[in-house]
């Protein structure tokens, strides 16, 4: 094998994992905009399991499961227009509850994306 090969296949690897750290971000709302909805009283939503949310959350996050997210945020939450930054552990979970919030015609839905994030966004701090 030439240094040609070896070199193609680096770069080829370094171009798929600059694609995906994109895509698993495009979505997210950027961190200085997390940030200033927080301060201003956003409602924080962790959309893991009761399980993944007793293991660690934050202390401003609500727990509303993504598979029963419509129910439990359509009781507590009557604003419609209420700023709602949701997060769970990869980031994956958080995406779908923007959407299934939209479709129940929540407007201001945010993904903070993984719960790292998250917690770096509210608190300041790192895992």
């Amino acid at each position: 094998m030439t240094i040609a090969f070896w070199i193609f296949c680096v770069s080829a690897l370094a171009v798929l994992l600059a694609f995906s750290l994109a895509m698993r971000r495009k979505g997210q709302i950027s961190t200085r905009a997390a940030a200033s909805y927080v301060k201003h009283g956003a409602l924080v939503v962790d959309v893991r399991s009761p399980r993944e949310y007793n293991a660690g959350h934050l202390s401003q996050a609500f727990n509303f499961p993504l598979d029963e997210l419509e129910g439990s945020v359509a009781q507590r939450v009557k604003d419609k227009s209420r700023v709602i930054l949701v997060h769970c552990r990869t980031g994956l979970r958080s995406k779908k509850a923007k959407e299934r919030l939209a479709r129940i015609g929540y407007t201001n839905v945010f993904v903070l994306g993984s719960y790292a994030r998250a917690l770096k966004i509210v608190t300041g701090r790192a895992l």
